[in-house]
């Protein structure tokens, strides 16, 4: 598939350049802390509590599929994948180790984003004909917004995030399982994909139920192992952890390449490839956080909203922080014998641990990438019934699963560029239609801050007139 890269290589550069996306993203999340006040840090303790410690909300008090515990971990499925891995190493190889900077800011300012979208996935969800909660950016831009500017918006973004799934939460994450598996262990590609694709099957064809079940009892476990063994390198390097944080930041505004070590590379770089891969891991601005909130049992939006933007705190500021630093205290990142991708993941774990450590990144991949898999059949056949119905799902769930397969024996370049295009073909619409819609965000997050127990009344009040 060569013959598509060139295109594909313009069109993320222009999408992804320094006129569009890059301001486009960080710019509407600098909005949003600022009209929300910082919510992200005035009530990131709560918001933790509300969504690791209590769970779920009073039995009764609330509509939806899931707990919202099940619909953190089925955002956090989605998102904890192999851009925590290979993403972070792809972004330091090309942009140098300033762009975990730049994820570190797009990751802060992305948790008042995700913050908005969760609020307005829950606030404009309806039941499908199904009787299953449905809601996202095909939603809430199309009842938000009036007239032809919101249907325009909806559809655009429903098709682009249908399309998208194959990139983000699928081509990628089983691309990245078979090389890394073929590589390590020697397992043939077409062997990987075939498991790979046997496993999807049987969860994401049972629906959100059967995937909250999975991802409530999945993702604690491979989170909690990768950052524990990440943990203990740059404890065995803890010396060199001063230095790889101060060289992270002056980085990020004076710009290296890993290619090599040669300095001089344009800081845009960093910011390009932090920003891409950031919004790539932690999905802040592309509208799914939405998607993954309308199903949860919530007895108001701004509840939902507060447990789902710890997804972004989760993936970003923690995982995605411990595979960079590991990276930068092992010294990998300059090393010009070692490619980019899970490649330089592993080499620095076999630098800072031993060669066996190799075995626990790849092992880390077929989890999260496994999990992504399975939280993004999730998003497309909701984007799918939005457009088409109920009758539409079954057919994508099919054919999602299908090519899993073709994902695993395509080839890596190819199948990264097709990723950035479409996350940026779905964030453009969200974002717009987050920046019109987020004083009324402001005012009943306002309102519900003020005095939680009327706002719930009013919201279960309204929920019951639907």
């Amino acid at each position: 598939m060569d013959w598509l890269d060139d295109p594909l290589a313009d069109a993320s550069e222009f999408i992804w350049g320094p006129f569009l996306l890059i301001p486009l993203l960080l710019l509407t999340g600098l909005y949003l802390t600022v009209m929300l006040r910082g919510i992200q840090f005035r009530q990131l303790f709560p918001a933790l509590y509300l969504a690791l410690v209590q769970r779920k909300e009073p039995e009764g008090s609330s509509q939806g599929d899931v707990s919202h515990y099940q619909a953190l971990t089925t955002a956090l499925a989605a998102t904890i994948g192999v851009g925590n891995i290979a993403g972070v190493a792809t972004a330091f190889y090309l942009g140098g180790p300033g762009s975990l900077f730049w994820m570190w800011i797009t990751g802060l300012v992305g948790m008042a984003t995700k913050y908005s979208e969760a609020f307005l996935g829950v606030r404009f969800r309806r039941k499908d004909a199904n009787g299953q909660m449905g809601g996202g950016p095909m939603h809430y831009l199309r009842q938000g917004i009036p007239g032809r500017t919101g249907l325009f918006l909806s559809v655009f973004f429903a098709v682009a995030g249908a399309v998208a799934a194959f990139g983000i939460g699928n081509g990628t994450q089983a691309n990245t399982v078979a090389t890394s598996a073929d590589s390590q262990w020697g397992v043939p590609t077409w062997l990987t994909g075939v498991i790979l694709t046997v496993g999807a099957a049987a969860v994401i064809i049972g629906g959100i139920k059967a995937i909250g079940r999975v991802t409530a009892a999945f993702v604690p476990i491979m989170a909690i192992f990768y950052v524990a063994s990440a943990a203990a390198l740059i404890a065995l390097n803890i010396g060199e952890l001063p230095g790889a944080v101060e060289l992270v930041v002056t980085d990020a505004f004076t710009g290296t390449s890993a290619a090599g070590g040669f300095a001089g590379a344009a800081v845009m770089e960093a910011v390009r490839y932090g920003v891409a891969r950031g919004i790539f891991s932690n999905e802040s601005g592309l509208g799914t956080g939405g998607i993954a909130a309308a199903a949860a049992q919530s007895s108001h939006p701004t509840r939902q909203g507060l447990v789902s933007m710890t997804q972004t705190f989760l993936d970003t500021i923690v995982v995605v922080s411990f595979t960079g630093l590991a990276i930068v205290v092992t010294g990998v990142w300059d090393d010009p014998d070692v490619a980019e991708g899970a490649p330089m993941t592993i080499a620095a774990f076999e630098e800072g641990l031993g060669g066996w450590a190799s075995h626990l990144v790849v092992i880390s991949i077929v989890l999260f990438a496994a999990s992504t898999i399975v939280g993004w059949g999730y998003y497309g056949d909701r984007c799918v019934e939005s457009l088409w119905g109920v009758r539409a799902i079954t057919p994508y769930r099919v054919l999602f699963v299908l090519m899993v397969y073709v994902g695993s024996v395509t080839d890596l370049q190819t199948v990264w560029l097709f990723s950035d295009v479409a996350n940026g073909l779905m964030a453009l619409p969200n974002l717009i239609g987050l920046v019109i819609l987020a004083p009324l965000v402001v005012r009943e997050t306002r309102a519900y801050l003020r005095d939680p127990e009327r706002e719930i009344a009013r919201a279960q009040q309204a929920m019951g007139t639907r």
